[in-house]
């Protein structure tokens, strides 16, 4: 067994957002060809992903100095939402996105938060069954702009 992995939440001056978004793209990639529409992850820049941290919190995993997670969330009234939950493919299946999801439960429960939700795409039922061994259930089927058809699974799971 290697080093641990350290889940830190991203500082206010945090300047490594070039390794961020190439995590991101990495871990996306394997979506490319089997989501439509295609994953937002092709419109992030590292501008765009500095403003994104000005609005929402981030987490990092870090294993050795090396970022190989990433978790962004927004605070809402009654929630936060996680997004572009991200583990680098490598890294994948040893619990550091179960890791990163503890943080947010973390920071949730801290802030008086009864649920945290997210979306899936239809097709990542991979990601379903593990958001489902984290106590994410269904909530509803969205559906993208121009689509007739569900491509998001609302998944949101509720804190006590």
């Amino acid at each position: 067994m290697g080093s641990l992995v350290s889940i830190a939440q991203l500082p206010a001056d945090f300047d490594r957002w070039d390794e961020v978004l190439a995590l991101i793209m990495r871990a996306f990639a394997s979506m490319d060809g089997v989501i439509d529409p295609p994953s937002s992850a092709h419109r992030l820049t590292v501008e765009n992903l500095r403003d994104k941290a000005r609005q929402e919190m981030g987490f990092s995993a870090l294993k050795d100095g090396r970022i190989v997670g990433c978790v962004f969330v927004l605070e809402r009234a009654n929630d936060f939402y996680v997004g572009k939950l991200a583990v680098e493919p490598g890294f994948q299946g040893q619990g550091i996105g179960s890791q990163l999801m503890q943080a947010v439960e973390d920071l949730a429960c801290n802030r008086g938060k009864p649920a945290i939700e997210l979306q899936t795409r239809i097709e990542l039922t991979g990601n379903h069954a593990a958001f489902a061994r984290l106590g994410f259930r269904e909530t509803e089927r969205t559906a993208h702009n121009g689509y007739d058809r569900p491509t998001s699974i609302t998944m949101r799971k509720y804190l006590s």
